[in-house]
C-alpha cells in the first residue's frame, strides 16, 4: 500500500444529515462541521461563519469583486460559495480530504471549478508555502479542525507567519477558534507573534463558543463611526448582520 493510500484511509468518513430545513456536514462524529439552509444554499447559515466575513469591514467595497479570497478548510463550502456567488470574488479553497470535496459538490451545491473558483486538494500547511500564492490573497479564512473539533490543526506562529505572507498589503485573515477552550490564549499569542498584537481584532464568543479572530496584514484603527458606516453598507448589499457585529467586535490590544 502506498503512503498516499494510507493517508487517505486515515481521513475521517464524511457524512450528511438533514435537520428540517438545514443540512449538516459531519466528519466521522456527531459534531457539525458545516451547515447549509437547503432553500438558500449560497447564504451563510451559522453565526460564526457569517463573522468570518469581518474582513469586509476593512475592504474597499467597490473593489471587492476584483480581489482574491482563499479558504483553508472547505467544510460544507459555505464561505467558498458565498465569496463566489454573492461577492463575485475569485475564490480558492484548500482542502485535504477528497471526500469533503465530493460531498460538497453532491449535497451542498458547490459549483464546479471555473475561471473564478477552484478547489485545491492539498495539505494547507504545505500549499500556502507555494510561491504562486504569496501576496495574492485579500481575504484568508482559516477553519481547520480535525474530526474531534477539539483545537485547530494548524496553530503555530510559523503557520500564521505563512498565512501573513499570503496576504496583500490590505489583506485580512479571519480564524475560527473556540473562545472558551484552553488553547484560545495560545492561539492568540501565536497570531500576535506573526502579525503583531496591534493587528488583531476579535469577536466575543458565539453561543456555541466560536470566537472569530481577525488579523490585518497592515494594522489600522478606523473610527467606530467609520466602521458603523461600512457595516451598514455591507448589510444593505449582502444581507449580513454586520451592524450588530460592532457590539461584539473590538481590537485585541485596545
Amino acid at each position: 500500500m502506498t503512503r498516499k493510500k494510507e493517508k487517505l484511509q486515515e481521513l475521517p468518513e464524511v457524512s450528511v444529515s438533514d435537520d428540517g430545513e438545514v443540512r449538516h456536514l459531519h466528519l466521522g462524529t456527531p459534531w457539525i462541521q458545516g451547515s447549509m439552509r437547503i432553500d438558500e444554499p449560497f447564504a451563510l447559515e451559522l453565526e460564526y461563519v457569517q463573522r468570518m466575513m469581518a474582513w469586509l469591514l476593512f475592504a474597499d467595497l467597490a473593489q471587492v469583486s476584483k480581489g482574491h479570497a482563499m479558504q483553508l478548510g472547505l467544510g460544507a463550502g459555505a464561505i467558498t460559495k458565498f465569496c463566489h456567488k454573492k461577492l463575485r470574488i475569485c475564490s480558492t479553497a484548500i482542502e485535504l480530504n477528497p471526500q469533503v470535496l465530493a460531498v460538497c459538490r453532491q449535497w451542498f451545491k458547490l459549483p464546479p471549478d471555473g475561471p473564478k473558483l477552484r478547489v485545491v486538494l492539498a495539505d494547507a500547511a504545505k500549499e500556502i508555502q507555494n510561491p504562486m500564492w504569496l501576496g495574492t490573497v485579500d481575504a484568508l479564512a482559516v477553519d481547520l479542525y480535525d474530526h474531534e473539533a477539539a483545537a485547530p490543526v494548524l496553530d503555530s506562529p510559523d503557520f500564521y507567519a505563512d498565512c501573513r505572507a499570503l496576504l496583500s498589503d490590505t489583506g485580512c485573515m479571519t480564524v475560527n477558534l473556540f473562545g472558551r477552550a484552553s488553547s484560545f490564549d495560545r492561539s492568540l499569542q501565536s497570531m500576535a507573534q506573526a502579525f503583531g498584537s496591534d493587528a488583531l481584532w476579535a469577536f466575543k464568543p458565539t453561543r456555541e463558543g466560536n470566537t472569530v479572530v481577525l488579523a490585518q496584514r497592515t494594522p489600522s484603527r478606523p473610527k467606530r463611526a467609520e466602521l458603523a458606516e461600512q457595516a451598514e453598507a455591507i448589510q444593505a448589499r449582502w444581507d449580513l448582520p454586520t451592524t450588530k457585529w460592532l457590539r461584539a467586535f473590538k481590537p485585541v490590544a485596545s
